[in-house]
């Protein structure tokens, strides 16, 4: 399975297994997922190689 790197609403970087929906364009490119930092529900975008 292959890891994400994401970014939180709070600025916390960590790789998540799961990031729901990548394909769905439409939607944007930011999901809500747990963040392990701040042990919250928030708002996360993938990073980009340039921006690690």
């Amino acid at each position: 399975m292959e890891r994400t790197v994401v970014r939180c609403a709070e600025g916390h970087v960590f790789s998540t297994a799961s990031f729901p929906m990548q394909q769905a364009d439409r939607l944007g490119p930011g999901r809500l997922i747990r963040c392990p930092r701040c042990a919250r529900l928030r708002h996360a975008v993938p990073v980009t190689l340039a921006k690690r």
